[in-house]
């Protein structure tokens, strides 16, 4: 895909397939979407689907299935035990990833769960990792552990060059390991970071963690949700792979990992994950969790049709057309917006455009939450879903204390295969408009705080009538346009 270009006209990404089933979408109009977005509780998470144009809130589950993946479901050994369609993804994995292992799991958190309670024995140890992930963070957390974020400096800097800005900080890993290596449950490396924009880890970085790890005697897990657009980095940004074919590198990785961990709904386009990983004794340890938590070793909580479907799925991440679609689309937002001089991190990364309402509403302060509020007014003037990224997805101190996120962000997630360039287009236009009236918007304040997760089912209101204003200027500004 990256070498067409156009004749007398800007390059923008070409897709690589063709729509043959298609989904009817609603947009509705401004005063519904108000209605909506207050009944919801200003939380995107809450909105029903009826009413929602363009669904960007997330990547997972979401993404589009292959003809190829259709059919194979079609194939499926519906069986308890010894189904045939698990040997067919075990072979998959192990020829992808060269892991002994292959343990499933209905999704990617129930493989965090389990590798808490196995990975984590006591209270007080800490998990060194390059960034969490919300659920990471909890299931350590409900195990009585703590998490220690040594990203690099970089990362945590919205707008930048720097191609890798998910990569660990090395010194700091190894001066955590010299001073307090029995404290330390595992190390955990997440591609494709999703809390700071996508961005992704390279792989001389994988492999130094993974050195100092296996010298010190420390596990080293990785989080490969979304190692699809973080494959397309390390073959287009890292120099020394722009001609290694993408099974060897996924090899790579699964040899310089103990364990291998990832959620289906992202990795591979189906529904489910799994565990992969070489050593015997843990094995054994993560086993015996299985029937307990997930279901029977053959099935481990997913549907034999799913199963059928990743193993062809995990096939056509070794496509560059599909692993491409995705981070181009976003680079084409990306680019649209910094053209306009509205504020989204860069490089573009995976996962989706990320705008940085810290910079976008820096008339909101962090404790009024204006990640949440610019996710509640895009969704209030276009229809479009997206998800807040900040200090929402964060969660009370026990002491009632609010931690304020490293970073604000709104992502616009760009499932693989799902949206069309005109869609992605409407997307622009409506937020190019909502930043040039951005003063409109106001913040938000809890109206029902749950204790846990509290982005997902948390409501909140408006702390003044900011919304009725920006309504109206809409109407004003589009007049009968929805």
């Amino acid at each position: 895909m990256a070498q067409i270009k156009f004749f007398g006209s800007e390059n923008m990404p070409l897709e690589m397939h063709k729509v043959r089933i298609i989904q009817k979408l609603n947009l509705p109009p401004i005063d519904d979407r108000l209605t909506s977005i207050t009944e919801a509780g200003n939380n995107t998470f809450l909105l029903k689907n009826r009413n929602v144009f363009l669904d960007m809130l997330t990547d997972s589950g979401t993404n589009a299935m292959s003809d190829k993946q259709l059919a194979a479901m079609m194939t499926a050994d519906d069986s308890y035990a010894g189904s045939e369609t698990f040997f067919r993804l075990e072979a998959k994995i192990q020829e992808i990833f060269g892991t002994k292992y292959f343990l499933p799991a209905h999704q990617g958190r129930a493989c965090e769960s389990l590798i808490a309670q196995v990975l984590v024995t006591h209270p007080g140890q800490v998990v060194p990792m390059n960034y969490h992930f919300t659920t990471t963070k909890a299931h350590i957390s409900r195990m009585g552990g703590g998490i220690e974020e040594i990203i690099v400096d970089e990362g945590l800097v919205a707008q930048s060059d720097e191609n890798f800005k998910g990569n660990m900080n090395i010194d700091v890993l190894k001066k955590m390991i010299a001073e307090n290596k029995s404290k330390i449950a595992f190390v955990r490396l997440e591609a494709g970071t999703n809390l700071i924009g996508g961005q992704p880890i390279s792989m001389a970085n994988i492999r130094e963690v993974s050195q100092i790890c296996r010298q010190a005697g420390v596990y080293l897990v990785f989080d490969a949700s979304l190692l699809a657009d973080n494959l397309y980095f390390i073959k287009t940004r890292e120099a020394a792979y722009e001609n290694t074919p993408i099974v060897d590198i996924m090899r790579e990785i699964g040899a310089l990992a103990d364990v291998l961990y990832f959620s289906a709904r992202k990795l591979g386009c189906a529904r489910g994950g799994g565990i992969c990983l070489h050593n015997d004794d843990l094995m054994m340890k993560f086993r015996e969790l299985i029937p307990l938590y997930e279901g029977f070793l053959t099935y481990g909580g997913m549907s034999v049709r799913e199963m059928e479907a990743l193993t062809v799925g995990l096939d056509e991440t070794l496509d560059m057309d599909m692993i491409a679609q995705a981070p181009q689309f976003i680079g084409h937002m990306v680019d649209k917006f910094t053209a306009a001089g509205i504020p989204v991190v860069t490089p573009a990364g995976g996962l989706g455009c990320h705008i940085n309402a810290m910079e976008f509403l820096s008339h909101i302060p962090q404790e009024r939450y204006p990640a949440g509020a610019l996710a509640a007014a895009l969704y209030i003037i276009s229809g479009v879903r997206g998800m807040e990224r900040g200090t929402l997805s964060e969660q009370r101190n026990p002491d009632g204390t609010e931690p304020l996120a490293h970073m604000e962000l709104v992502r616009l997630a760009l499932p693989r295969r799902v949206f069309t360039l005109s869609q992605v287009e409407y997307v622009v236009d409506r937020v190019k408009w909502l930043y040039q009236n951005r003063e409109l918007i106001g913040g938000l304040k809890f109206t029902e705080e749950p204790k846990i997760l509290r982005f997902f089912f948390g409501r909140l209101a408006p702390d003044s009538d900011w919304q009725t204003k920006l309504v109206a200027k809409f109407k004003e500004d589009f007049g009968d346009s929805l």
